[in-house]
């Protein structure tokens, strides 16, 4: 065959070809764009390496005093309840003063008796010097004189204390309250005779608020250095300052724990009393890290990455992290990503950075 008959034959195909490839490129035009990769998302937190602990315990005052009579006695009244606000000042009960009345009684006459043997003793004695002065009596005669004199002095002032411990007595018979708080256990009732420093009123003190938790003795430590914060169960979401204040010297031979008291100087009334709190111990400032799903991590030989995704676009950055530890489920990277980032948790040796992604659940961890 000739190459003229080649060339004619193949002009004749050359529509033909040409068709042919301009069907080719519009079917590739119509062919729609890859789709976004659907990819599950879990959210970048770092907290401290050592988590937070938590111990439930209760609101108690700082100060609670037992409060009682001072003088034994009957008593007569109780003029206060569990629950009640008292002030300074303010009585809280009472005991029968007919006895106490009659103490009074007697010291008052003893204390007029006694004046009265004063002012004869002094008397004498004052006669006695002058006529020892004029000649006409001896020394012993004023030496006697002088001595009960001194003796009728002694005795006025000790009827006088007597008089002011009688008084004081009576005075104790009424139980007042020594500052402003709140009656929380009342001992007496009316008729019961109590002696003299027998709890009568239990009453807290409105002041400083604290939390009393106990503290196992691996956490001694922590309690003592690291910072620490009390909620109320009634108010979750409000956190409140916590201090240590008094940790006890010996573990309970039950439960070996350590008592603690955390005072909470932010409390204010409406804290409540014997209300349950929940403490929570801090460890001191360090370095804190991000705890992530092992199969998000990505590492073909460049070090270990995580994927980064964009919620807004979809797009996909890959980013190197520093891997502090790996544990059998998971990974705790320390830097790399920025707190809040959502990350790709699985299949991510299937992505790769040009593509578009879809998230369509997000993993809590």
């Amino acid at each position: 065959m000739s190459y003229g008959t080649i060339f004619a034959r193949f002009s004749k195909l050359l529509p033909l070809i040409g068709d042919l490839a301009l069907m080719g490129c519009n079917q590739m035009a119509a062919q729609p764009a890859a789709a976004p990769r659907p990819v599950l998302v879990t959210s970048v937190h770092y907290e401290a390496q050592v988590p937070d602990r938590d111990f439930v315990g209760t609101v108690r005052p700082r100060i609670e005093s037992d409060l009682g009579f001072r003088v034994a006695g009957k008593v007569s009244k109780r003029l206060v309840e569990v629950g009640a606000r008292v002030d300074i000042g303010e009585p809280l009960a009472t005991l029968d003063e007919i006895d106490l009345r009659l103490q009074a009684e007697q010291a008052e006459a003893e204390y007029r008796a006694a004046t009265g043997v004063l002012a004869q003793a002094a008397a004498a004695e004052a006669r006695a010097t002058e006529l020892k002065q004029r000649g006409w009596s001896t020394q012993a005669q004023l030496d006697q004189a002088k001595a009960t004199a001194d003796e009728a002095r002694a005795r006025f002032s000790r009827a006088e204390r007597s008089v002011d411990l009688t008084k004081n007595s009576l005075s104790y018979a009424t139980l007042v309250a020594d500052a402003p708080g709140v009656v929380t256990a009342t001992l007496i009732e009316p008729g019961q005779v109590v002696t003299a420093g027998q709890t009568a009123v239990r009453v807290a003190r409105l002041g400083e608020k604290e939390a009393v938790v106990a503290i196992p003795e691996t956490l001694l430590a922590r309690a003592k250095s690291g910072g620490a914060s009390a909620s109320i169960w009634s108010q979750p979401d409000k956190h409140y300052i916590a201090k240590l204040r008094e940790l006890a010297p010996a573990a309970d031979p039950m439960t070996r724990t350590y008592l603690a008291k955390f005072s909470m100087p932010d409390a204010g009334d409406d804290i409540q009393l014997g209300m349950t709190a929940t403490l929570t111990l801090s460890e001191p400032a360090g370095e804190r890290v991000a705890r992530l799903p092992l199969s998000a991590l990505f590492n073909q030989g460049q070090g270990p990455s995580l994927y980064v995704v964009d919620a807004k676009t979809g797009a996909i950055a890959l980013k190197h992290v520093a891997v502090q530890r790996y544990e059998s489920d998971d990974v705790v990277i320390s830097d790399g990503v920025e707190e809040g980032a959502n990350v790709v948790a699985v299949g991510v040796q299937k992505l790769s950075p040009a593509q578009k992604v879809k998230v369509v659940s997000s993993l809590s961890f």
